[in-house]
This record gives C-alpha cells, structure tokens and sequence, in this order.
C-alpha cells in the first residue's frame, strides 16, 4: 500500500495549480495561499535524490518565499529521507495511516443526516466549522470554501451536517481518486458538537461516494486515538506511516 499511496500523493501534486517537477521530487503550490499545508513536495516511488536535486527543490520554495517542506510514505522511497536530512530538513511529524475497502465500510446507524454543499453559503460555513475545529490552524476564508467546492466539482467528495441552530457543525473532504486510491482529509467537528457522531457520520458517507465511483480503497491520517477510534468503528485500519520534513531557516 505504500507505493500506491505514494503513486497517489504524485498523481495529486500535479493538479495542483502550479506544480515543479525537480529532479526526482514533484512540487504543487497553490498560490492563493502560503500555507505549508497547502505547498510542499513529494518524491517519485523509488526516487533516489542527489544533493543537487535537493538544492535546486529547495531553491523552488525559497524563491517563492515558501518553507520547504515534504510529504511521504518513506518505505515508498526508502532513499530520500537520508539526503534531505543531510541537506538539513527536520522531521515534523510521523503520521500513521489508515486504509478501509468496499468490503470493510460500516456504516453507523443511527447517524446525523449528511448533505453535500450545495451553495456558497455552505461553503462558507463548511469551511468556518473546520477552521474552527482545527483550533485556529487556518483561518476560515474565501479561498478555502473555493478550495471545497473544487474539490466536490473536480471528481472528489465535500459532506457536513448542518447545525439545529443553523450552520455547520462539522464535515469532511475527500480527493479525487488517482491510482485506484483517494485520500480523506479535513474531518473535523465544532467543539459544541462532538460526541454526537458527527466525525463518523461524514467520514462513512465520503467513504461510500469513493467507493461508489470505483476505487479499491480510502485512506486517511488521523490526529489522536479517539479520532482513531471512529475510524476503525467504519472500517479503516492501519497500514502504513507518512514522513512529513521541512528546512527550518537559520
């Protein structure tokens, strides 16, 4: 499964609005944005980097007055992480990954109803709630809520579950599939509302609309155990990790 995520994490960078492909790395950059969530790099499955090409990646992020910073599954590249970490990237984080197929997804029951945005206002409000339940990481936009909408009209799936008392209570995106795979992302629940399977309800649903347009698999990062918990309660289940390294500056 590591080379298929790390075939997918390639195939995605390249829809990216300006992508650089620098020796054996691809880099997407959005340039709406300065996020390093939003702007890094990825290695080719298998690549083998030379001192040169990590120089000349990181000239791509600095001459955008970006930091440089990498996302991978290792074991798909097992090369690549020693001469990053020579050339001075830190580690950021290692994330494990959770993969669920057709045939493991558990739909919970009862559960929330779930709805796919449908005007700019539940865009907006979509994207309000996941700023709000990611703790200020991002802060809620016009961009981001046109980042959402892209992602539901480009072949990927954006649910929520509306609040009682009016807008959002939480939701979830899913990308477009690339080799046979999509990533779920961005699950998140306004504080006043977790605890009422709201997680689990738009995670199982974007589960199910990839699922209904083919592809073998999902797969997903999560941020504690308890996210872990809901997930495994659907279907998915460990199977991998993902590198996340930046160049601090000096």
């Amino acid at each position: 499964m590591d080379m298929q995520v790390q075939s997918f994490a390639v195939a995605n960078l390249r829809r990216r609005p300006v992508v650089a492909e620098i020796g054996g790395f691809v880099a997407g950059f959005s340039p709406d944005t300065d996020s390093p969530y939003l702007n890094y790099a990825t290695p080719l499955p298998g690549a083998e980097p030379t001192e040169r090409d990590v120089t000349a990646l990181i000239g791509a992020f600095r001459g955008r007055g970006l930091l440089p910073r990498l996302e991978f599954a290792p074991e798909a590249a097992p090369a690549v992480a020693p001469v990053l970490r020579a050339s001075g990237f830190e580690t950021e984080a290692v994330h494990e990954y959770l993969v669920c197929t057709p045939d493991r997804l558990t739909v919970p029951r009862p559960a929330p109803t779930v709805e796919t945005p449908a005007t700019d206002r539940d865009y907006a409000e979509l994207d309000a709630a996941l700023a709000e339940a990611f703790g200020g990481v991002f802060a809620p936009s016009a961009e981001g809520a046109a980042r959402l909408r892209r992602t539901q009209e480009g072949g990927g799936a954006v649910r929520f579950v509306r609040a009682q008392e009016g807008g959002c209570a939480g939701g979830a995106s899913c990308s477009a599939p690339a080799e046979d795979t999509a990533e779920l992302s961005g699950v998140g629940t306004r504080p006043a509302h977790r605890g009422r399977g709201v997680a689990a309800a738009v995670t199982a649903t974007v589960t199910a609309a990839m699922f209904a347009q083919g592809v073998g698999s999902v797969w997903l990062e999560y941020s504690g155990d308890g996210s872990r918990r809901v997930y495994e309660r659907i279907g998915y289940r460990p199977q991998g990790t993902r590198l996340y390294v930046s160049l601090p500056r000096r």
